[in-house]
């Protein structure tokens, strides 16, 4: 918790340090992420003229309708803009980590290797770090909205523990290491730039 209170107290010196003749820093929200339950919000921060850095995290702590889709994650990403920050195209290379705890979902489909049906029959409990490459589009709605668009694809290494059921159940399996390689970020951003 410490930590977390750290970090957003150097953004905020790190932002109110900036001059406020353009736009250094962005305030956003993932509206795919919203529209899921899992409330999500990212700070970036212009640190030359054609490069941003940006810090996002989520977070979902309910289950509804007996389905588990419990998960938090940050990701830290590196941005260049094309033509200027905030504006346009732009290219990024992002972390990702975090942890989750999913089960009874009614999924049913394998996806690059990795078999997401079990999540219907069992609990997984566990932990995810990857990293992967993105391209986006920002479009400038008036003078501090903008409208932003990302699809990213990378690796993710987790390691998770395995239960008989959601909510019950023994754990039949301990540290079961899987790889998935594939999309690994998926944004339409709504962002207040100041």
């Amino acid at each position: 918790m410490k930590l977390k209170f750290r970090t957003l107290c150097a953004l905020g010196l790190a932002a109110s340090a900036l001059p406020s003749a353009a736009q250094h820093v962005a305030l956003k929200s993932n509206l795919l992420y919203d529209a899921l339950l899992t409330p999500d919000l990212g700070v970036e921060v212009r640190v030359a003229p054609q490069w941003t850095v940006e810090l996002t995290g989520n977070f979902n702590a309910w289950t509804v309708n007996d389905r588990r889709w419990k998960q938090w994650n940050l990701q830290p990403e590196v941005r260049y803009w094309f033509c200027e920050a905030f504006s346009g195209h732009f290219v990024a290379a992002h972390l990702i980590g975090g942890q989750y705890n999913f089960g009874n979902l009614p999924f049913n489909f394998k996806f690059l290797g990795t078999d997401f049906g079990m999540l219907r029959d069992y609990r997984l409990q566990g932990w995810m770090g990857g990293a992967g490459l993105a391209y986006g589009y920002s479009w400038i709605l008036d003078r501090h909205w903008n409208l932003e668009a990302e699809i990213g694809l990378g690796w993710i290494y987790t390691q998770y523990d395995k239960f008989e059921c959601a909510d019950c159940g023994k754990e039949i399996e301990k540290r079961h290491p899987h790889n998935y390689v594939g999309p690994t970020k998926a944004a339409l951003n709504l962002i207040y730039t100041f």
